[in-house]
């Protein structure tokens, strides 16, 4: 490897550590996708629920849905197909059944692309700005984070695994907000969920298609805007 593609390397793992960082302006803070309501209702309460929560989140919201709908996204991205772009982002929309959970996924992933076009401007990005400005996408989280990786030069087996990281921190972040766990209990559950990641992104990788099956975590979503006092928007 010479020079030019040492530092061309360098600054994509930059882009990428930098997309996936905690501090940045996602507002993925306020949301809990339906946590708040479970750790509420008692349905998750020690160290052993939220492994199981987890898990689920892993290998079904993420796994199955969100995970690869980003993968799709990347490569819509690429192939410069914009009609499959604006088809990804109303099917991913479509398949959260919580009202809540669709406004916030589009308000992160609007967020997401406004503010990583803003801080690396390229002209290469106009046709997905287009979009969202025409509202014909939202754009979902994950189609944003998808595209974004894509227009950073991110292989898409990367993508896979940092939107997967992104969205278990999260939830672990919550977790220590509205459970009594400890920090280092909290991550040695996060990296206990990591260590099946790459796993699960081999069987994103050759999925190809999207789809939704996580009932509890839909109906605590769906809840989540019934609780008397709230810390999380959803």
């Amino acid at each position: 490897m010479n020079q030019s593609d040492s530092r061309m390397g360098d600054g994509r793992l930059l882009a990428l550590l930098h997309l996936c960082d905690s501090l940045f302006p996602l507002g993925g803070f306020a949301h809990s996708d339906g946590l708040e309501f479970a750790t509420a209702s008692g349905a998750i309460v020690t160290g052993r629920d939220l492994r199981a929560w987890l898990a689920a989140c892993l290998g079904e919201t993420i796994g199955r849905a969100e995970g690869p709908t980003a993968l799709l996204a990347w490569a819509a991205w690429h192939d410069r197909a914009w009609e499959r772009l604006v088809t990804l982002d109303g099917e991913a929309t479509a398949l959260r059944p919580s009202s809540t959970a669709r406004r916030a996924s589009r308000t992160m992933g609007a967020r997401l692309v406004t503010t990583w076009q803003g801080l690396y401007p390229s002209t290469g990005f106009d046709p997905v700005a287009a979009l969202v400005r025409d509202g014909r996408i939202g754009p979902t989280l994950p189609v944003a984070f998808g595209v974004v990786c894509a227009w950073s030069g991110i292989d898409q087996r990367s993508t896979g695994q940092a939107f997967a990281y992104t969205r278990l921190a999260a939830t672990v972040s919550a977790a220590m907000r509205l459970m009594s766990i400890g920090q280092a209990e909290a991550h040695a559950l996060l990296a206990e969920a990591l260590l099946q990641v790459p796993a699960v992104v081999d069987a994103m990788m050759v999925r190809g298609t999207a789809e939704s099956f996580a009932p509890m975590m839909d109906v605590s979503s769906m809840a989540q805007q019934y609780l008397h006092s709230r810390l999380f928007r959803s």
